[in-house]
């Protein structure tokens, strides 16, 4: 079992401009934490959704069953309530309604308490431009550290 479980959402900071970051709290069944715990997790493809009575969830997170499960597995891509205080849901589903936002599951893990937390994000997509000049900008900068290794070296 690893120690340091961290499962990022790796397509989010390219599909989306990220405005404000939170950390919340996931309610999870016995079998869901255990497939977390040996990292059988991913959030591609995973968006956030408040429901009628606003309570905040996280739409299609991949959790796979855990090997050992019994019939008393869970289903790998349920919905999953997620855990903030009131006023920071109040905010986040205001900012949802009225500015058209998004809200994205960035990473999972869990902390040093053993509790598995989210950190999700109020993002705003990003056109087709956006995301050639956020390509244009990671081979620039890799191009730059390549000419100063070669000329340090």
């Amino acid at each position: 079992m690893q120690k340091n479980i961290n499962i990022k959402n790796k397509r989010a900071r390219f599909d989306y401009e990220i405005l404000d970051k939170y950390t919340a709290g996931i309610v999870l069944s016995g079998t869901e934490i255990k497939s977390i715990r040996l990292g059988k997790a991913s959030l591609s493809q995973s968006f956030c959704e408040f429901n009628d009575k606003g309570e905040l969830f996280v739409i299609n997170m991949q959790i796979d069953e855990y090997s050992h499960g019994t019939h008393y597995n869970h289903r790998p891509k349920a919905e999953r309530k997620l855990l903030l205080n009131k006023g920071e849901l109040k905010k986040l589903q205001k900012e949802v309604t009225t500015s058209g936002l998004t809200i994205i599951p960035l990473n999972l893990f869990i902390n040093d308490r053993g509790l598995a937390k989210v950190n999700i994000g109020l993002a705003r997509g990003k056109k087709l431009y956006d995301k050639r000049e956020t390509i244009k900008e990671r081979e620039n900068k890799r191009n730059l550290s390549r000419i100063k290794k070669n000329y340090n070296g």
